[in-house]
């Protein structure tokens, strides 16, 4: 075995390999909620049901939570690096992410601003 510097230097390689189980399920979304304590960040995400009537006339729309999502604080650092980068080679293949505007007629425009979410469910 070589002491050599030039050995030390050499850079080791990871092979990650990434298995599902039997169990695994896709799950689409259309929103999510959470919020964050000193020890964890929490995402579940949702999907809305059709809005329906209630006897006293309110309208209601049915939010089923899909799945709640439990992550450290670098977890969550490092999601947010990686949903950033996704969404940049997005925009550059395809253009900005237009956000529809409820009650508006005219053409949406791109956001640049997150909407918080904060609290726990």
């Amino acid at each position: 075995m070589s002491d050599k510097p030039e050995d030390a230097k050499k850079k080791k390689t990871v092979r990650i390999e990434l298995h599902k189980p039997e169990d695994f399920k896709q799950v689409y979304s259309i929103g999510a909620v959470g919020g964050h304590s000193p020890y964890d960040f929490r995402i579940g995400f949702y999907n809305d049901m059709p809005m329906a009537t209630n006897k006293s006339g309110e309208q209601v729309i049915q939010r089923r939570l899909e799945t709640e999502v439990i992550m450290s604080p670098l977890a969550a650092v490092e999601l947010v690096r990686w949903l950033n980068q996704h969404i940049q080679n997005y925009e550059a293949a395809f253009g900005p992410i237009a956000r529809p505007q409820v009650g508006v007629k005219k053409k949406p425009e791109a956001v640049q601003d997150s909407t918080e979410i904060q609290g726990y469910m």
